[in-house]
């Protein structure tokens, strides 16, 4: 199995990235695979250009996501990992999702309608917030991300939504063992999902 690790956080040291980092270990620890793309680090360009719209000769990617669609191709696990930002995901990872799941890799044209591009893979995701678990839960913000983002991704592209991670509360100055428990839950969550039965 193979795992697409998709980082939206500017820190190379926040939280976010430790998830990420813990993920990536305990998948490579069952003895998979793990492609890394750190977004920031890449200076991956969110803006969906004019010329990548379908025209009449159909969808045009720009260089740059066809060589990203190329390097993912062979994944069959999508990993967000991403703060909550205005209670939703970063600008860099929404136009992530614009530019590489649109027509013609995520979904392509079909009579009457449109027809998963990706319905052999999967998606989960890791997010944080410094608003506490109680407010994300009682105010719907993470149930509308689940519905509108996680979902709506899903509905479209056909990926089978495994799961959905959120760490509440996540501030600055955290202590070495709350973060030792969050990064533990981590690892406890790939094992649950990925770790060959028996």
């Amino acid at each position: 199995m193979k795992h697409a690790v998709i980082l939206a956080h500017p820190a190379p040291d926040s939280l976010t990235a430790q998830t990420a980092r813990t993920y990536a270990d305990t998948v490579r620890a069952l003895g998979q695979e793990v492609l890394v793309r750190d977004l920031y680090a890449m200076g991956f360009d969110p803006c969906l250009k004019a010329e990548e719209l379908s025209g009449p000769g159909g969808p045009s990617p720009a260089p740059d996501i066809a060589a990203e669609r190329a390097l993912v191709a062979d994944v069959d696990v999508f990993a967000f990992f991403y703060p909550f930002w205005f209670n939703a995901a970063p600008a860099i990872l929404k136009g992530y999702v614009d530019r590489m799941f649109g027509l013609g890799y995520g979904f392509h044209a079909a009579p009457g309608g449109n027809e998963p591009g990706l319905s052999d893979k999967r998606l989960i995701s890791f997010t944080s917030s410094g608003a506490p678990d109680s407010w994300v839960a009682e105010t719907g913000a993470l149930a509308a991300l689940r519905q509108h983002f996680d979902g709506h991704i899903a509905g479209v592209c056909g990926l089978n939504v495994i799961d959905h991670l959120h760490h509440g509360g996540v501030v600055p100055g955290l202590t070495q063992d709350a973060v030792a428990d969050l990064l533990a839950e981590v690892a406890q969550t790939v094992r649950q999902h990925f770790a060959p039965a028996g």
